[in-house]
């Protein structure tokens, strides 16, 4: 990738997030992203050689955005039921402006594993340690349930992901509309939350 001014970075980014959203990457063109950004694409090929390179670096830029958030909410002083609500609404909320990024990287597991090993082994991933440790102390002074706090972590993250990993499968099964969907995802943040929090709430 040749260096890029940020503007204009930002400007393929958002254009290819809107493509990759509506087609996917293997429904996407290059063309289309250019004429989304208002470029020609010969532009737009000097700055991204190939259509996968474009979403890898899609991909990275809103990783990197994402990390720093879940890590701020995972670490903050906020009681622990704070930190599921804040952690469903902002993970929500970023996921339903990037929704590429779940598929994308399961996608990437099996078919890039090389990029995807690469990846994952540089990123920088939130840190739960003291969102753990917080479960545990929770679980002594006996205001939730005895639980592996490591589980908990998994349901926050399986239960606000598998709506959009699985969009195709439940719109079908929910026969709801694109806007009908928008809507129970919405709702979901505070739902999610409830859910978890009755779940191991004393």
């Amino acid at each position: 990738m040749k260096k890029i001014e940020s503007n204009t970075e930002e400007i393929i980014f958002k254009s290819a997030i809107t493509i990759f959203h509506k087609k996917g990457l293997a429904g996407s063109r290059m063309q289309e992203i250019a004429d989304e950004a208002g470029i020609n694409k010969a532009m737009l090929h000097y700055y991204f050689r190939s259509k996968q390179l474009l979403f890898e670096a899609v991909f990275k830029n809103a990783f990197m955005q994402l990390a720093p958030q879940i890590q701020q909410v995972l670490n903050s002083e906020d009681s622990l039921f704070e930190k599921i609500e804040n952690f469903a609404d902002k993970y929500i909320s970023f996921i339903m402006e990037n929704r590429f990024l779940p598929t994308f990287i399961i996608q990437e597991l099996n078919n890039n594993p090389d990029f995807a090993k690469n990846f994952f082994s540089q990123a920088e991933f939130p840190k739960p340690t003291h969102f753990l440790l917080q479960i545990e102390e929770e679980i002594r002074k006996e205001t939730i349930l005895p639980i592996n706090p490591k589980q908990l972590l998994i349901d926050m993250f399986s239960l606000a992901v598998f709506p959009f990993v699985g969009s195709p499968l439940l719109h079908k099964i929910l026969n709801s509309t694109e806007e009908e969907y928008d809507d129970l995802l919405l709702e979901r943040k505070k739902h999610l939350a409830s859910m978890l929090i009755n779940s191991i709430k004393k």
